[in-house]
């Protein structure tokens, strides 16, 4: 049976597998002829820093793609096509030269990326080629799921009602490859070239296996299995830091190593067998849907307040805020949950989730810094940056964002600290200086006797920093910063009326 395009192109970019693959799957189901490509793009790449955790994840997920094309191919010269370059460059160059009518992917919700789709598919549609872009990331994405008026929601529990009630009982479909990979083609011999390496792009070895980190489907395969074993437990474990409780998936989830589908699929079956623990972790997939809802709706927040009246409130700004937010980013604010979750950060790439909602409040409601300087850093050096999630976070925590903390709720980071790290172990690992303290005095070493620092070989100010602010004069300058909000909210209020 004809097929309706005799050769197309699949543009992996953050789908990086074979199984449930949603562009795949339909470029192997309409074309007679199926090559694949990975742009490693430089208009992401040239702004990161040189050792970049991500993109050697990302390289050693393309070793593993590769080959397994090939092997579903049955075909030695099989697999993947990767290129460096410019993608509105790359994609319409190669998509002529391989006489592709079709190039296929996964729809993108970022406004850069929607914009870089735009420019590659204007340029392809001169020669012919069009671009055809299919869901994959999430279950439902953009408007599937509205409020009984037709509108996007803002809220997330009635969201979640609603997205629950439209998956119902049955697992989200999966996609298959099998019947068709045989038209998977071997590349040209101009295109039979090895994923580059780290170094012929400009970049160098991170500490990605030392951290026991691995790209590809198979390590993510491996979470996976190791998670379903603590699913049930996860509603009791997920808010400690120095217990075993997350998946530790976001990271594949990212850039596609594992598919959204076989993980819903998994979370709905204990769920439904009444499991508290995997409807908590369902729940954290939903809430991930959410935000890139929000952000294909509403994309303005990927630069401002969803809620416009927080746009007005007046950040610390000049010497002394670089000065704070330096601390802050260098795990020094004296705080030690604070600077042990920076600490986390910076030497792994990941943050446990509890501590993003804590290290996060602090730099905007304890030292009065805008949220966007935050979202910044994070994007810079999470391994699981993903700008609906990171954006939804920071506007969580500035209170300025869909369903957030109210403004007058402020994070104490030395109860946080007490409740979700009572024996200061994680404390200890991040921040060895203070390993000597008591888990008493752990979360707030400058309430420590002099008689009690000395036999840690604590130091405040010296080895170990003096609290950069008080929590007490914090909190009060922050309602009172969020002041204008109130007022804004009233008047608001008194004009509705």
């Amino acid at each position: 049976m004809r097929k309706e395009f005799d050769t197309g192109l699949v543009w992996f970019r953050r789908d990086l597998r074979a199984h449930d693959n949603t562009a795949l799957s339909a470029a192997l189901q309409r074309c007679s002829r199926v090559h694949c490509v990975f742009i490693f793009d430089r208009a992401i790449l040239d702004e990161l820093p040189r050792a970049d955790r991500r993109v050697e994840f990302i390289r050693e997920a393309l070793v593993e793609l590769d080959a397994n094309l090939r092997l579903m191919a049955g075909k030695p010269l099989a697999g993947l096509i990767v290129q460096h370059g410019f993608a509105t460059d790359c994609i319409p160059q190669l998509a002529c030269a391989l006489g592709a009518q079709a190039v296929f992917a996964a729809h993108d919700y970022e406004p850069l990326s929607i914009a870089r789709d735009t420019a590659v598919n204007n340029t392809m549609v001169a020669h012919g080629t069009t671009l055809i872009t299919v869901k994959d990331h999430v279950i439902f994405e953009r408007r599937e799921v509205l409020t009984q008026t037709g509108k996007p929601y803002g809220v997330f529990t009635p969201y979640k009602r609603a997205w629950l009630a439209r998956l119902g009982d049955t697992p989200p479909s999966q996609h298959a490859y099998e019947p068709d990979a045989q038209t998977l083609a071997e590349r040209p011999t101009a295109y039979v070239e090895a994923v580059p390496s780290l170094s012929s792009m400009g970049f160098s070895a991170t500490n990605l296996h030392a951290l026991g980190i691995g790209g590809g489907a198979q390590r993510a395969s491996l979470l996976v299995d190791d998670f379903w074993e603590r699913m049930d437990q996860y509603e009791e474990t997920r808010n400690f830091p120095s217990v075993k409780g997350p998946s530790y998936l976001s990271v594949h989830l990212r850039f596609g190593t594992v598919s959204i589908r076989q993980l819903v699929s998994l979370a709905l079956q204990r769920h439904l067998d009444g499991s508290a623990g995997a409807s908590v972790w369902l729940g954290e997939l939903v809430w991930r849907d959410f935000y890139f809802q929000v952000l294909a709706n509403f994309p303005f927040v990927a630069d401002g307040a969803f809620k416009p009246e927080y746009n007005q409130i007046v950040w610390e700004h000049g010497a002394h805020a670089e000065t704070l937010y330096a601390a802050w980013c260098q795990g020094k604010t004296g705080y030690p949950l604070v600077d042990a979750a920076m600490a986390q950060l910076n030497q792994t790439g990941y943050m446990h989730n509890r501590l993003r909602m804590v290290a996060g409040s602090f730099l905007v409601k304890h030292l009065g810094i805008d949220w966007r300087w935050g979202e910044r850093y994070f994007a810079e050096k999470l391994n699981d940056f993903d700008l609906s999630a990171n954006n939804g976070g920071w506007q969580w925590v500035s209170s300025s964002g869909c369903d957030a903390q109210p403004y007058f709720r402020i994070f104490n980071p030395i109860s946080q600290s007490e409740k979700f790290d009572a024996q200061g172990k994680f404390i200890k690992r991040y921040v060895p200086q203070l390993a000597g303290l008591d888990a008493s005095l752990i979360h707030a070493p400058w309430r420590a006797k002099p008689i009690d620092l000395s036999a840690a070989g604590v130091t405040l100010g010296h080895n170990y920093p003096m609290p950069i602010v008080d929590h007490a004069q914090a909190r009060a300058q922050t309602l009172e910063r969020y002041a204008v909000v109130r007022k804004g909210l009233q008047a608001s209020t008194s004009d509705v009326q």
